[in-house]
Order: structure tokens, then sequence, then C-alpha cells
């Protein structure tokens, strides 16, 4: 059934206005549909699998394990173990390095403090700022971490073939890079 919506002084938005009730018309589509939506899609579902398979991984820490299985660990707190180096990092740093505002970060960092996946230390370099670093847990979790990407990247390649995961894997490089 075809519905109009009041008249627009606009005639390109009168047009966008005719909607079929239930149905997605072909014209519109193209916002479920398009490169970033299903960019953040295949993301999510990637961080999602990565996080169940450290949910179920017996090398992580009980405590972690558990809150992962319980969806307390998100996607967010994945950017401290992405971004964290090995040596430490201010959080000024990580947030720059994820993209995230400082107080985001340091919310995010104490909540990991909080698991003991991380602690704050003075930083040697400057004794007045502050770094965060990986605890003994947290480098069991960092671990996991790796052995569940290659796990989640391994089944992306055979979900979609070896060729296609190759071509995937150099286009969103080549695309990241120009940014």
């Amino acid at each position: 059934m075809l519905d109009r919506i009041a008249p627009s002084a606009h005639p390109q938005a009168q047009e966008e206005a005719i909607t079929i009730s239930g149905v997605t018309p072909p014209e519109d589509a193209w916002r479920q549909t398009h490169l970033g939506r299903l960019l953040g899609h295949a993301m999510r579902r990637f961080d999602e699998r990565v996080l169940y398979l450290m949910a179920h991984d017996v090398e992580v820490p009980l405590v972690l394990s558990n809150l992962a299985a319980r969806n307390k660990v998100s996607a967010a707190h994945i950017h401290v173990t992405r971004h964290l180096s090995l040596r430490g990092d201010r959080i000024t740093t990580l947030a720059q390095r994820a993209g995230m505002s400082k107080q985001a970060m340091a919310d995010l960092i104490d909540q990991c403090e909080a698991w003991g996946l991380v602690r704050r230390e003075r930083d040697p370099a400057d004794g007045r700022a502050v770094r965060v670093v990986f605890t003994a847990d947290g480098l069991l979790w960092l671990a996991a971490f790796r052995r569940s990407v290659a796990q989640a990247e391994a089944e992306f390649k055979q979900a979609v073939g070896e060729q296609v995961a190759v071509v995937v894997r150099i286009g969103l490089e080549s695309y990241a890079s120009e940014g």
C-alpha cells in the first residue's frame, strides 16, 4: 500500500516520502547495504566472535573468562587490548590510537584495572606522568586475544574463500592507510 506524506516544497523530498508499508523500496535499500554499514556489521561480527573465543579459552584467567562469557567485556574493551603496547602507554596515547576521548579511554582503563587486566604506574621517563601496563593476567588475556583473532580470521577465510579473504585484506589495508 502506498502512503504519501504531506506535500513538500521540495519535489525530491516528496518523491522520497513515498513508502511501501512493511517493505523497503529498492531505491531506499542502499541505506542498509552500503559499504560502510557492511563494514560495521562485519567488524561487530568479527569482534563478537573474538570475544566468544576468548570467553572459552582455557588459558584465560577464570574471572576474565567469566566476564567475557557474561557479555561484560565489549568491543570497546578490546580497544585497550588492541592499542596498549607491551611497554605501556599513557592514557592520552591510547585514546588517540583508539580514536576515543581521553575520558572514555580512562573509563575503560578503570574497568580493565578493576578486572586485573592492567595497572597504572609512574612513567619512568616522566615521574609526574602515569602510564598503563598489562598485568600478568592481562598478558594472558592478550595471548588469548591473539589466538582468538587468528581463529576468527581462519573462519573468515573458510567462509569467503582464501582468494576473497586476501583481496578483502589488501583492499582494507590500502583503504585504511589512505586515511
